[in-house]
């Protein structure tokens, strides 16, 4: 009983972690990235598709994107798509390969990167405490209904916060690794 809800836990918390490094990978450092264009969707044949099923998208330097539609006549809705959205990015076509160059960051817009990427890791700190209370829920519920004893209840809470103590750990090292990409370079 206890074991289960320590794993399960420990199941969901590794799983705010990674949904939070997805997060970090959104947030462009400078470098080109094709998962810069993920959130990017495209209006295809009348059906909101993502970018990367209606085209290759390819790094050719570090400052460089490159896009190569499926079909020719891709090519403007793709690049309508990309200037509509927040990435602040302007495509040059040439033919049927589009190429977005990437911007050097400015001091002011690594900034506000940085408090974004801080707010991400907060929401992360938060769903990881929501989990610990969802486990100590399940503990006190088993306490109640005498499934468990309040020395075997009190043992398990120390041990979900150990485990909550881990994860945010864990998510302060991926801030400071990802504050530390956006203020290099």
């Amino acid at each position: 009983m206890i074991s289960d809800i320590q794993q399960d836990a420990s199941t969901r918390m590794s799983k705010s972690i990674e949904a939070l490094k997805h997060e970090f990978s959104k947030i462009r450092t400078g470098r080109a990235h094709p998962s810069l264009l993920d959130q990017i969707n495209v209006s295809y044949y009348g059906t909101e598709s993502s970018l990367s099923q209606v085209a290759n998208i390819a790094v050719e330097d570090a400052r460089t994107l490159t896009i190569t539609p499926w079909e020719k006549g891709m090519v403007q809705a793709i690049e309508k798509a990309i200037m509509k959205s927040d990435l602040g990015l302007n495509p040059a076509t040439n033919g049927m390969v589009i190429r977005i160059p990437l911007p050097p960051l400015t001091e002011e817009r690594r900034r506000s990167l940085v408090k974004v990427v801080k707010n991400e890791a907060e929401n992360g700190r938060v769903a990881i405490r929501n989990i610990r209370r969802d486990a100590n829920s399940a503990i006190k519920e088993a306490l109640k209904e005498k499934m468990i004893s309040e020395d075997e209840a009190r043992a398990a809470e120390e041990k979900i916060q150990k485990l909550t103590d881990q994860y945010v750990k864990d998510v302060e090292k991926l801030l400071e690794a990802k504050e530390a990409d956006l203020l290099s370079m």
